[in-house]
């Protein structure tokens, strides 16, 4: 089966081609075309994702990263068939919410023959809906010029199957055994994920408030650190440790560690931060202390909260996923603490190139859900929705 997939939840646009060999999942996955832009640098000015702006990014990006996908998987050919004014009337009322996209892609088209895909997959869900839009609309008009299947895929299930998927070995899904529990840790989502079985899930816990990758980004804020948070902090965080100073703050909160339940709040800790910053103007050594009291308190957060889940469950596995699991920090606690309290569970983290939102993910996703995908005379029936749960 070849999956044309497609991601544009956030500030990341990717289009991958993958074919898959089997069935999910014990699938093998061969990655054909991979293509990725970054809006991060643009974003950086703001300290954080401009939703509209984003749109415009993807609407931009979106049709060379496809050229580029075609022609890592050696499927473009060149044509001057062109294309009948009835499907360049029927690709402007697909896309006629996307003005950056449309004439770029019907110049594409009237120069290129498509390939033949088995499915298309597309981010349905969660993210920031203007952008998630421009791909679901690209995908429409793909599935109207190819007649392909297309499926609405959920991010979150994405980052999970990405954690669980071997680029290296054998370009397989590790098997896991049920039940397991998946962390998803980034900057719009901290939630704990019950996995029953492949594609069942149920939601065990989640944040009342500030994801935690969002929660990085503003205390990097508030220290005077580029967007985004996560890494800027967690480099500092390191030094720290490594010169053995001593806390900025030390005691800062770990919210809700002993709520009794498994969900998160972080904009506790983050009003601690800017309590305790006042109106001081840090030195370098004084970034790096705090930057490390603040990950040891969100990290210890997340690894209790995981812990007691996973005794509460009899979890056998648990799946980390999302940008924040790319953290040094938070791998190297989670793998060591639970190596002594829970030696029977397997631990999967993504490749960090994997961590963040890219297209291979929503193949791998689409793939399991193939069989529930809209005919290319469906397509008006798909949509967008930021808030999508699992």
């Amino acid at each position: 089966m070849r999956i044309l997939s497609i991601e544009t939840s956030a500030d990341e646009t990717a289009v991958s081609i993958v074919e898959a060999t089997g069935d999910f999942p014990l699938a093998s996955y061969e990655i054909l075309g991979n293509a990725l832009h970054s809006q991060i640098e643009l974003h950086t000015q703001y300290g954080g994702i401009f939703p509209m702006m984003a749109k415009r990014e993807h609407a931009k990006a979106i049709v060379p990263l496809f050229q580029n996908a075609l022609e890592q998987a050696e499927l473009l050919t060149s044509s001057r068939q062109g294309l009948e004014q009835e499907q360049v009337e029927k690709l402007h009322e697909i896309l006629a919410k996307e003005p950056e996209l449309v004439e770029v892609f019907i110049a594409f088209l009237e120069t290129h023959t498509l390939p033949e895909f088995d499915l298309i997959a597309v981010t349905s869900g969660p993210g920031l809906e203007p952008a998630l839009w421009v791909g679901v609309n690209f995908a429409k008009a793909l599935a109207y010029v190819t007649h392909a299947p297309v499926i609405a895929v959920n991010h979150m299930e994405g980052h999970i199957l990405s954690s669980v998927f071997d680029v290296v070995e054998d370009n397989m899904l590790a098997q896991l055994t049920f039940p397991s529990l998946a962390l998803l840790i980034s900057g719009g989502h901290t939630e704990l994920v019950l996995m029953k079985n492949w594609g069942t899930f149920e939601k065990i816990g989640q944040t009342k408030d500030d994801a935690v990758g969002e929660a990085f980004d503003k205390v990097a804020r508030m220290m005077g650190l580029p967007y985004p948070g996560g890494p800027e902090i967690g480099i500092r965080a390191k030094k720290a440790r490594e010169k053995k100073l001593p806390p900025f703050k030390d005691n800062l909160p770990r919210p809700m560690l002993h709520s009794g339940d498994l969900d998160f709040s972080f904009s506790g800790l983050k009003t601690s931060v800017r309590n305790a910053l006042g109106e001081t103007v840090l030195t370098e050594e004084q970034r790096e202390a705090l930057s490390r009291d603040f990950e040891d308190a969100t990290t210890e957060v997340l690894l209790k909260k995981t812990q007691t889940a996973l005794s509460q469950f009899g979890a056998t596995t648990l799946v980390v996923g999302g940008g924040v699991s790319a953290s040094p920090h938070i791998r190297e606690v989670f793998q060591s603490t639970l190596l002594t309290s829970h030696p029977d569970v397997e631990v999967y983290f993504p490749q960090k190139k994997l961590s963040t939102d890219n297209s291979i993910m929503i193949a791998l996703a689409g793939h399991a859900h193939h069989e529930q995908a809209r005919t290319a005379g469906a397509i008006t029936l798909l949509r967008a929705d930021g808030n999508k749960s699992l």
